[in-house]
């Protein structure tokens, strides 16, 4: 919890001074962080079956057996930033049938709505050089309920709501246990953990804690046979665990009292998973849970009195507390040091290291908000760190197979299978993942978003990560991002110039060797658009399913029946934003270097081109634009017999339709003062094609580009902020809540039904586990903003909108942006009743404040209710809340 007491002048520079040293992801204070992941089974790097099914190829249970490739999962833990040497807890209530040594939850098999965890954990606390870091894990007293939780997911419906571990009773009576565990980092290398487990039930009742040191399994897959050790020795006042590897160095692990040691091996259990003959070793990865729940003595080493033990590659301290009185806690202390140890490691140094701590993140996370605000901007941002994770994929390794594993099956070495095209993907390196459990891999869309948050209190880290996705052993060669680790070729919107600008934006000294190291990057990227999402160079744009899962009626990355082809109003509108934000960063570097200026004067031609053809031309001669309604529509295509272009549009009112609102750049008066030649071009261009001057207004020495003149934007605005339609009590929906009583419509001359669902998806598409037919997303929603700002800002205060639709009142388009906001982070605060309308049902809206002092950051929110759904770690994107939150461009409340 925060500290109220003063903080002195070192803790207020503390922090601050080590983000200053901290510039590179190898800086010493980065070395050590929340890089475990939250979950590695179930992931495609795991995955080497011949059918390509991640989940039931590495299932939940063969976790705690089975040894991992590329990664390693935990409860609450930490890892080198080259996710060699991890630290997390496990934890047994003396009833469950293994140790509880990562979180638990469904496949998209197993649950009624795809994946889905079934745990309760907050990120409480954090600092960027995680210097300080804090995590809550809730865990029942009586015995998980992993079969219930199955079986209710299995006859639920995808109408019903999701089962989740409240339904089981677990949790009645508070009948479980808080461990709170924190970090403290007394130097780059020196880190004090310190594990506090509270009963918070009415009854006594026995808990296990077990902190765990183990190296990630490097050795067996008959590439690299040097192996780590790890030698645990006692004595009668003391535990010591000396790590030893080769990259890494030595590190002594201290371990306060007088816990039993045992050692195994990070191997897998051959004989229990897959019925051979023996193991390759004596000791396996499920040693310390077959010892301690299966009271099997041979399963692990015990390390007695004065012992040298035979090294290993994992070891647990195994602390006994039976029972637990009601209320009371217990204590568990560590001290992982670089090289030989402390010579003190528990004495004074550990809890002033500590209270010092967190002081400093007191400081550091300082606002001026009020206290509820502030308390989830905090959340927020302790969660967004806590995103940050060891990623490792060395995908051409991966398609060919291990040479002391089993050739791969040929289904996986055809062109056609699973990212056979990116055999350069070669990772490993720190990377924000989407949600720890649900999402835990990257995101091309997603980590773009998660960096503006990230830029408020990190941004060397947030201009890293931009610029990682665009290395060479990450991009492609022909220019395209990786999307996401299930399909790297699939696309996500070009959002990355734009997370760009606004990061670049945040810093008081402006970092132009950033802006332009990505610029030249993002160059090849918009090469690959141009030439491969523009089949017939229409300029209307076919992308795919774009990240937003099953919003349309028919799967978007799936080709067209017949000869029909699908050109989208959101892939040609984020190229014509993608276009503006290039021309943008073009001219911010043409201040400074007239190269460049040249270069701006080409997305300024490519954007009105886009802009011509989406509402005038196009291969069906109708673009996007559709004068009926009032709206932008995708739009099908086919070539007839006679040469002609058949076109019908996708009458659905999708977000789809709102994203050409995000296609606007203003252009400011120093751009006319300092770059003549970009103004001269562009003056020369409207004159020769006057029909493109709908697209360009001025006001005095200001400029704005938009795709939708003035009369289509108030056309949209309409739409978008009637309560009927997308304008929720929550923020923008991402299906109009017109379609609530469903609707069909003809695509490539077949009829498909879909309707707004608020909710939770009630399709299969994509997983099940996300739905984009009605929630409201922060992602789009913190984009809509934005582009309000912009229409204000060159407005100037004239633009006015009916806010909402048919109600009279009329703001201008900085209030509207600021009402928008004030409905988005509601979602987080109390209302008249106190309740979070994020809670929903849930039962954080419980009136315990064992519930509601904790926020959920969720995937998503229901259209009418606000409530969290989706998954329910996501200070990914939705820590968008943090940047709004402290956005001083807001304006006057809306008003009449």
């Amino acid at each position: 919890m925060p500290h109220t007491g003063r903080v002195n002048e070192h803790s207020r520079q503390a922090e601050r001074a080590r983000l200053a040293e901290s510039d590179s992801p190898t800086a010493p204070w980065r070395l050590w962080g929340p890089y475990l992941a939250g979950r590695q089974w179930g992931t495609v790097r795991e995955d080497y079956s011949a059918g390509g099914d991640a989940w039931t190829s590495f299932p939940f249970d063969h976790a705690r057996s089975r040894a991992y490739r590329w990664g390693e999962d935990g409860i609450a833990g930490i890892c080198d930033v080259h996710g060699f040497l991890n630290l997390g807890v496990a934890l047994w209530n003396g009833r469950d049938p293994f140790l509880k040594e990562r979180y638990f939850g469904l496949t998209n098999d197993e649950g009624n709505h795809g994946e889905d965890v079934k745990e309760h954990w907050w990120v409480t606390d954090g600092t960027p050089t995680h210097s300080w870091m804090q995590v809550v894990y809730r865990y029942p007293q009586c015995e998980f309920p992993y079969a219930e939780l199955r079986e209710r997911a299995r006859v639920a419906g995808r109408n019903e709501r999701e089962p989740e571990l409240s339904d089981t009773g677990a949790l009645d009576g508070n009948r479980f246990f808080d461990v709170a565990v924190s970090y403290a980092k007394a130097s780059p290398t020196d880190l004090c953990v310190e594990i506090t487990a509270t009963n918070h039930g009415p009854d006594p009742a026995p808990l296990h804690l077990l902190p765990q040191l183990w190296f990630r399994n490097t050795w067996s897959w008959g590439r690299d046979a040097r192996k780590p050790s790890l030698v645990a020795r006692t004595n009668d006042g003391w535990r010591r665990v000396t790590a030893e590897h080769g990259a890494l160095g030595r590190y002594t692990l201290h371990v306060e009292g007088t816990p039993t040691l045992l050692v195994t091996d990070n191997e897998t259990n051959e004989v229990e998973l897959f019925g051979t003959e023996r193991n390759p070793g004596e000791y396996t990865k499920d040693g310390v849970d077959r010892y301690v729940v299966g009271r099997d003595a041979r399963a692990c080493r015990v390390v007695g009195p004065d012992d040298t033990s035979e090294p290993g590659t994992k070891v647990a301290a195994w602390y006994s507390f039976d029972p637990v009185e009601p209320g009371e806690s217990v204590t568990v202390r560590l001290r992982l040091v670089e090289g030989d140890g402390h010579l003190d490691a528990f004495g004074p140094s550990f809890q002033d290291t500590v209270q010092q701590r967190r002081w400093e993140a007191d400081e550091f996370h300082a606002t001026g908000l009020d206290p509820r605000r502030a308390a989830v901007v905090r959340r927020a941002l302790a969660g967004l760190m806590w995103t940050k994770q060891h990623y490792r994929f060395r995908t051409r390794e991966w398609l060919d197979g291990d040479p002391a594993q089993p050739a791969a099956p040929k289904s996986r070495t055809t062109p056609h299978a699973r990212n056979a095209h990116w055999r350069h993907f070669d990772v490993a390196d720190v990377i924000s993942m989407p949600d720890e459990w649900e999402y835990p891999w990257f995101a091309a869309w997603d980590l773009a978003f998660q960096a503006v948050p990230f830029a408020r209190v990190d941004p060397a880290f947030a201009k890293e990560q931009l610029l990682l996705l665009c290395r060479e052993w990450l991009m492609h060669p022909n220019g395209q991002l990786p999307a996401y680790e299930w399909e790297f070729g699939d696309v996500n919107p070009p959002v990355h110039a734009w997370a760009a600008l606004q990061v670049y934006r945040s810093e008081e000294v402006p970092d132009r060797k950033f802006l332009a190291k990505i610029f030249h990057k993002l160059l090849l990227n918009f090469s690959w658009w141009v030439n491969r999402k523009d089949a017939d160079g229409s300029y209307l744009f076919e992308g795919g399913f774009l990240g937003m899962d099953n919003i349309g009626p028919v799967n978007r990355s799936e080709p067209m029946l017949g000869q029909w082809r699908l050109e989208q109003s959101d892939a040609t509108s984020w190229m014509a934003a993608y276009s503006l934000h290039l021309m943008q960063i073009a001219l911010e570097l043409a201040r400074h270097d007239d190269a460049y200026e040249d270069v701006a004067t080409k997305f300024v031609e490519h954007f009105l081109s886009i802009a011509d053809a989406s509402t005038q031309f196009g291969s069906g001669g109708r673009g996007i634009w559709d004068e009926t309604d009032g709206f932008c529509y995708d739009a099908v295509t086919r070539r007839l017999p006679d040469g002609s272009t058949e076109s019908k549009p996708v009458r659905v009112r999708s977000m789809v339709g709102l994203i050409p609102v995000l296609a606007c750049a203003t252009l400011e008066p120093w751009v006319f003062q300092e770059l003549p030649d970009f103004t001269r071009r562009l003056e020369h261009l409207l004159s020769k094609r006057p029909e493109l001057k709908p697209f360009v207004s001025r006001r005095g020495d200001r400029a704005m580009f938009s795709l939708l003149d003035e009369r289509k934007l108030r056309l949209v605005l309409t739409r978008m902020l009637d309560e009927g339609e997308f304008l929720s009590p929550h923020g923008i929906r991402s299906l109009s809540a017109a379609h609530r009583e469903g609707l069909e419509v003809q695509v490539a001359d077949q009829e498909h039904r879909m309707g707004y669902e608020p909710g939770e998806s009630r399709t299969p598409m994509f997983g099940g586990n996300s739905n984009w037919r009605g929630p409201v997303w922060f992602p789009t929603n913190a984009l809509l903003v934005e582009a309000l700002r912009t229409v204000e800002e060159f407005h100037d205060g004239s633009f006015h909108v009916e806010l909402p639709t048919r109600s009279t009142r009329h703001v201008t388009a900085g209030q509207a942006a600021d009402e928008l906001v004030r409905r988005l982070v509601s979602l987080f605060l109390p209302d008249h009743d106190g309740r979070r309308p994020a809670d929903g049902k849930r039962i954080e809206s419980t009136d315990s404040p064992l519930w509601r002092d904790h926020v959920t950051f969720s995937e998503y929110f229901d259209g009418d209710t606000g409530e969290g759904l989706g998954a329910t770690h996501q200070t990914g994107w939705t820590a968008l809340v943090a940047s709004l939150m402290t956005d001083r461009r807001q304006t006057s409340a809306p008003g009449t």
